[in-house]
């Protein structure tokens, strides 16, 4: 039977890892992860993110996922939306989930990032 998640990944192109820890480690604060020494050379950065894990993995033949996307429950919601809108990231709200506070954004890459107020988390 299924737990809980374990980690989620996002793709990236080729080179993507001084960007990836200058976003979710920098700017979004996560914590880089050392990866297995048997993965490393396949390229990527992998982070924590409370229980859980995020992976920035190397796909040669990148696409950015535009619908598909994690959600992450932000306890200093306004805060992190701040700092993100200062460091020239376009965060966009969204209201069609009545009493639910929470916006969209793209990582360096272009996959689509969903932020969720904790107030709202499920």
């Amino acid at each position: 039977m299924l737990d809980a998640i374990d980690h989620v990944q996002l793709a990236a192109p080729s080179g993507c890892e001084a960007e990836a820890r200058r976003f979710f480690g920098e700017l979004l604060g996560l914590e880089e992860l050392e990866q297995p020494e048997s993965l490393r050379a396949r390229g990527g950065v992998w982070f924590r993110i409370g229980a859980q894990q995020l992976h920035v993995g190397v796909e040669p033949e990148f696409a950015p996922a535009r619908k598909a996307h994690p959600a992450f429950a932000v306890a200093r919601y306004d805060e992190l939306v701040g700092r993100l809108r200062s460091a020239g990231v376009e965060v966009v709200p969204d209201d069609s989930i009545p009493g639910v506070r929470r916006s969209y954004m793209a990582d360096p890459w272009g996959n689509r990032i969903e932020l969720i107020a904790v107030e709202n988390s499920r």
